[in-house]
Formats: C-alpha cells, sequence, structure tokens
C-alpha cells in the first residue's frame, strides 16, 4: 500500500513538473522567485534591524515579481490568478508611489 502511494505521488510529480513542462512555466518559476524574494529582504531587514522593517526593495520584488506572475496568469487564462495578481500590481505600485514620495518629503532641501 505505502509502495502504491509513493508510485502515485512519483507519478504525479513526473507528470506535473516533467510530461507537461511549457517553456512558459520557467516563466512562471521566475516569477514565484522572484515574488518570494520580497519576504527575503523583508525579513532580513527586518532581522538586521531587530524589528519589523519594509525595506524599499520588498516593493520592487512585489512589482517586478506579480507583473511576470500576471502575464503567467494571462498566458494560461486563469481568471483567479489574474484577478489577483493584477489588483495586487496596483496595489504594491502605490505603495511604493508613497514610500518614494514620503523619501522625497523627508530629504533635506
Amino acid at each position: 500500500m505505502l509502495i502504491d502511494l509513493s508510485q502515485a505521488v512519483g507519478a504525479y510529480l513526473h507528470e506535473v513538473f516533467v510530461a507537461k513542462f511549457q517553456w512558459i512555466v520557467l516563466l512562471g518559476y521566475v516569477a514565484q522567485v522572484m515574488f518570494t524574494m520580497r519576504f527575503v529582504v523583508q525579513w532580513i531587514a527586518s532581522e538586521r534591524a531587530g524589528k519589523m522593517v519594509m525595506p524599499i526593495a520588498f516593493w520592487f520584488f512585489s512589482i517586478g515579481g506579480g507583473v511576470l506572475l500576471f502575464g503567467y496568469a494571462l498566458y494560461i487564462r486563469d481568471p483567479v490568478f489574474i484577478l489577483g495578481q493584477g489588483f495586487g500590481v496596483f496595489v504594491y505600485a502605490r505603495n511604493l508611489y508613497f514610500e518614494l514620495r514620503d523619501r522625497g518629503k523627508a530629504a533635506p532641501a
């Protein structure tokens, strides 16, 4: 029984990651790695500061990964993914705008 389950899981993973591989999936992987990096840079910055920090790189990774994931979602024609990433990119860009605006106000003249 355990061997059957192991073989079924192995066959499933092979089908998903090898047999059905398309080059657009590579874009999806790159996009997901970029999107994940936003959490990595935020975590590292917070650990270094000893408190929650939101570095500007977080927003750049959010926008870059979000745009690539949005493009991937459009290509695979997934309406849920399209709506989620499309709205998210707008929010990330707006937050980056606020961050850059506030940094500009804080800079000495």
